[in-house]
């Protein structure tokens, strides 16, 4: 399975964004990717008005991201915010391309390191799964990564890959976590991780300030037994990766932590 993860800068306007994610899918295609991933956000980058951007999965910006699926002939994967509860947005992944047209609302809201996104986001309740070119695949949003669980989850629903989508929030030592969380869900799972990030504002010349979480670049692949096969810089850009699916019955082969594992 070829896949490519669009590392790319998100707007405060969708219609931009939009523009963006045709271009790379174009690209990936071109590559030979059947799948391309983007960030969370990926509708509109945090630090704007969610509410007001947020719209209905039959609305019109998630609407030109399938008929873009459909015109490139291409898996699209990408992050944007539906209505959720009491004026709160949910943090929603859009899935559409030839075998697939369903949506995750992120479950695990990030209220750290002085962000409180259940500020203004409901939270999901449901992981989601989805097919493509015959393998199953599970989906996670940022702060997700940080939570074994999902992606165990997904694993023993027979997903070989597991992708995440992220915008991720700079810090100290957080490029670090990043890394070690990958490899750790891969590992706790026996699937690949393919975990795309938002480039660093800063790799671009853009200024940074609040807390709001932007991007530190990084993005990166990681085979089920832990290994990084493919990583990008802080900068805007597009890895094309080939999945050896093979590797995963391998790795549970010799690493059969979903067979060993015990209810306490």
């Amino acid at each position: 399975m070829k896949i490519a993860l669009a590392q790319v800068l998100s707007t405060s306007d969708p219609q931009r964004n939009l523009v963006a994610i045709r271009d790379h899918a174009k690209q990936a295609k071109e590559a030979g990717a059947s799948l391309v991933i983007f960030p969370e956000a990926m509708q509109v980058a945090f630090g704007n008005d969610l509410a007001k951007a947020a719209v209905a999965l039959d609305g019109p910006w998630p609407a030109l991201v399938r008929q873009q699926a459909r015109d490139i002939g291409i898996t699209i994967v990408a992050g944007m915010f539906t209505p959720g509860e009491g004026g709160r947005v949910r943090n929603t992944l859009l899935i559409a391309g030839p075998e697939a047209d369903t949506h995750y609302d992120k479950i695990h809201l990030y209220d750290a390191f002085g962000y409180a996104e259940s500020d203004s986001v409901t939270p999901g309740n449901s992981p989601v799964q989805f097919s493509h070119e015959g393998q199953i695949l599970g989906v996670a949003t940022c702060y997700d990564l940080r939570f074994p669980q999902l992606f165990i989850r997904h694993a023993t629903s027979g997903a070989a890959v597991n992708i995440v989508c992220a915008s991720w929030g700079a810090g100290e030592g957080k490029v670090e976590q990043w890394t070690t969380l990958a490899k750790a869900r891969a590992l706790d799972s026996t699937t690949f991780v393919a975990a795309v990030g938002q480039a660093d504002p800063e790799s671009v010349g853009r200024k940074v300030s609040g807390t709001a979480p932007l991007g530190v670049g990084h993005s990166l692949v990681v085979d089920p037994l832990g290994r990084v096969i493919a990583q990008a810089g802080a900068e805007p850009e597009l890895l094309v990766v080939d999945l050896d699916l093979a590797v995963v019955e391998k790795a549970r082969q010799q690493l059969p932590v979903l067979a060993n594992t015990v209810e306490l």
